[in-house]
């Protein structure tokens, strides 16, 4: 073994595979980068492994010949392990792979091992297996060599060292074709990256470097260092005001772009592929679904099956049959002489087909690309999940204090319009766009609080759901075009509802104000305050719904309650803020109700499917408490609508670009204040005339 792993002074550690256990629990346990190199006998591995050895003898890595941690593993060497039964031959094997696994792990290093799947002698009709539950346990990455059939007949007539037996030509290729076929299903069932080459040394190196880094922690980070680069470094100044973030296949353009390159590979390579299925079929239809690794090994397909040439030839072809929605583009050109706005496509496709696209329709230099790719493209070999979308607009919104507007079509693209501050679902013909997307769009509506309309850009397109659930817009309608495009209003002031002037509010404030009233007659008081806040202007911040309810006169008729009510979470800030936050859920009775003293009080269990927060306090003087509360809320959920409700504000706390509470609140976004009353005075009360002493007869202790 060698490599300058962690016992060398020049250490580096290797990552691990936690993203991809974390998926595939039930099949993964894999604790390292364990790299195979396979192939049939006398294909190369193990003049393969050496080669690594000498090019790599200064990186972290370390290296294995199967046979020889067998041999080690097994009482008596190999030749005691060919006499045993398959039974006791499986248990030695198991123990093996898992040695190097172990072991490479406490060496924080990547290890390459030299592998078998199947032997297959000629004449008899079956292979013999050897690949078991250790191995699928325990590679993360294998590398077929498939070298072409005669030159590993003419490696077996040329083998010096070791006796092979012989083998025609047509029974090299059955065996290879038999032993790819079965290793690719394997990998796919067990998380098991699979890339199959011709044997070039330098292609396996530049793989097996690849592969040492290759982790979902460090491929986001990729994807946010691009987006910082196209956007804000690239420009010389910060980040758009506003971002349009959309989706590519079925969003930007009708067609799947990425079914339409197989149907053109397959078209090119004729007879030849009468026995393949498009390969991203039968990717995202295994057990790996769409999850990071299925994205990656999607790159390496794109790797295996074309050329630099070919991809990029055919990637061509693509674009010239695929066009953007005409009123995308017209919206992308007006974009486009705006300078404090941009727009990025964010598409689990391929990078090279948008910037094709984008360069036919003359849009490649303001309309910016992030996608996947083939393994080989350098800069761009990233993969595009539905995490990474989510997590790029977060970072807009959050980090960026950008307002983002997202398109999508798909349930890949729910957690990037989850995450925006504006969502819209593209709806395109019903035979070809997302089977699944109506009942996952419908529970993220239902119980994750997207709020999102939805845009036809076919004529003979039906709407998704119900246009009371999802409402349809028009990419052409004023209201819309002034949402994105102008610049005043949008997030640089807090919406602020009081009933200060109302003749309502007067009376209602008026014994809560009278220094006779406290104890029990006092929290009354604050009750009916609550009750009048949440039917007067909370219902009008949030919105009603309607349900049925019966009529006296026997049959149902429509009633109304506050949106999304059972999906309210009430909190009263103690102990100021409870009697008025009892009048809000009686106004709201379906909402859950919770006492909280403390930020920490709030838990993540009491956002689970929540839309709406109502955070009640009796008085807001500088907002100290309100602020602390809403950044807690917002580091356990980015999305959820706060609702700040008071009986009175303090005026200073809320004043546009000065006021502490209004920054804050502006901020993170999605938050409103009500307010029975907005007040200039600025005392603070205590003891006598405290509000929480006085609600609660405490007014002698100070």
């Amino acid at each position: 073994m060698s490599g300058s792993c962690k016992n060398n002074s020049d250490a580096m550690t290797g990552p691990t595979k936690e993203a991809l256990s974390a998926q595939l629990a039930s099949e993964s346990h894999k604790k390292g980068t364990v790299i195979g190199i396979y192939g049939v006998s006398g294909c190369g591995k193990s003049y393969t492994l050496n080669y690594l050895k000498r090019m790599l003898k200064d990186h972290p890595f370390v290296f294995y010949d199967g046979s020889q941690v067998i041999d080690e593993c097994t009482p008596g060497g190999l030749d005691a392990f060919k006499k045993m039964s398959s039974e006791q031959q499986e248990h030695y094997q198991k123990t093996a792979i898992r040695k190097i696994g172990d072991q490479s792990a406490e060496l924080e290093c990547a290890a390459v091992v030299a592998g078998h799947f199947m032997f297959w002698e000629e004449g008899n009709d079956q292979p013999v297996l050897v690949w078991n539950s250790a191995d699928a346990e325990v590679y993360t990455h294998i590398i077929y060599l498939n070298v072409p059939p005669t030159l590993v007949q003419q490696n077996h007539l040329n083998d010096k060292e070791r006796t092979r037996s012989p083998a025609s030509v047509e029974h090299l290729k059955k065996w290879q074709e038999k032993e790819m076929a079965a290793l690719r299903e394997s990998c796919y069932n067990n998380a098991v990256l699979l890339i199959c080459v011709e044997g070039a040394l330098g292609e396996v190196f530049k793989l097996v470097m690849d592969f040492r880094n290759d982790c979902e922690t460090r491929n986001l980070e990729i994807a946010n260092a691009m987006l910082a680069d196209k956007f804000q470094f690239s420009r010389n100044q910060g980040w758009p005001e506003t971002m349009l973030v959309m989706d590519g296949d079925r969003t930007l353009v009708a067609e799947d772009t990425g079914e339409l390159f197989w149907q053109k590979w397959i078209a090119r390579h004729g007879s030849e592929t009468a026995k393949y299925e498009d390969p991203l079929k039968v990717l995202f239809g295994s057990k790996l679904g769409y999850s990071y690794v299925a994205f990656r090994q999607a790159a390496l397909v794109y790797g295996e099956f074309t050329d630099e040439a070919e991809y990029n030839d055919i990637c061509q072809e693509v674009a010239s049959v695929v066009n953007i929605h005409q009123e995308f583009v017209s919206l992308l050109q007006s974009v486009a002489e705006e300078k404090h706005i941009g727009a990025v496509i964010i598409s689990c496709g391929l990078h090279r087909i948008w910037e094709k696209v984008l360069e036919k329709e003359g849009l490649s230099k303001s309309v910016k690309v992030i996608a996947g790719g083939r393994i080989w493209d350098g800069p761009c070999d990233i993969v595009v999940t539905a995490a990474v979308k989510a997590d790029l607009v977060d970072s807009l919104r959050l980090s960026a204090r950008t307002y983002v507007c997202a398109f999508g079509d798909s349930p890949l693209d729910l957690g990037m319009l989850k995450a925006a501050n504006k969502a819209i679902v593209v709806v395109g013909e019903v035979d070809k766009r997302s089977k699944k997307m109506e009942a996952e769009l419908l529970n993220a509506i239902d119980n994750d609080g997207l709020c999102a309309s939805q845009v036809i850009l076919s004529d003979s397109a039906l709407p998704r759901l119900d246009t009371q659930k999802l409402p349809l817009i028009k990419l052409t309608d004023q209201k819309f075009l002034g949402s994105i495009f102008n610049r005043q209003g949008r997030h640089a002031k807090l919406q602020v509802f009081h009933a200060t002037d109302k003749n309502a509010a007067k009376l209602l404030m008026t014994p809560t104000r009278d220094a006779t009233n406290k104890g029990p007659a006092l929290r009354d008081y604050h009750r009916s305050m609550g009750r009048y806040l949440a039917i007067e202007l909370i219902s009008e911040v949030i919105g009603v719904e309607p349900y049925e309810i019966p009529h006296v006169q026997g049959h149902q008729t429509s009633g109304h309650r506050l949106l999304h009510e059972n999906q309210t979470l009430i909190v009263a800030l103690m102990r100021g803020g409870e009697p008025m936050a009892l009048g809000i859920n009686d106004a709201f009775p379906l909402a859950m109700f919770l006492h909280a003293k403390d930020p920490q009080d709030i838990m993540p269990k009491h956002l689970q499917g929540k839309i709406t927060v109502v955070l009640v306090d009796s008085v807001i003087n500088n907002g100290k408490t309100i602020i602390e509360f809403v950044q807690h809320i917002r580091n356990l959920n980015a999305i959820v609508r706060i609702v700040v409700a008071a009986g009175v504000v303090q005026a200073q706390s809320i004043a546009e670009g000065t006021g502490i509470v209004a920054n804050t609140l502006v901020q993170h976004g999605n938050c409103s204040i009500v307010a029975l009353r907005i007040s200039d005075n600025k005392f603070t009360g205590k003891g006598v005339t405290d509000t929480g002493d006085r609600l609660f007869n405490t007014t002698q202790l100070i």
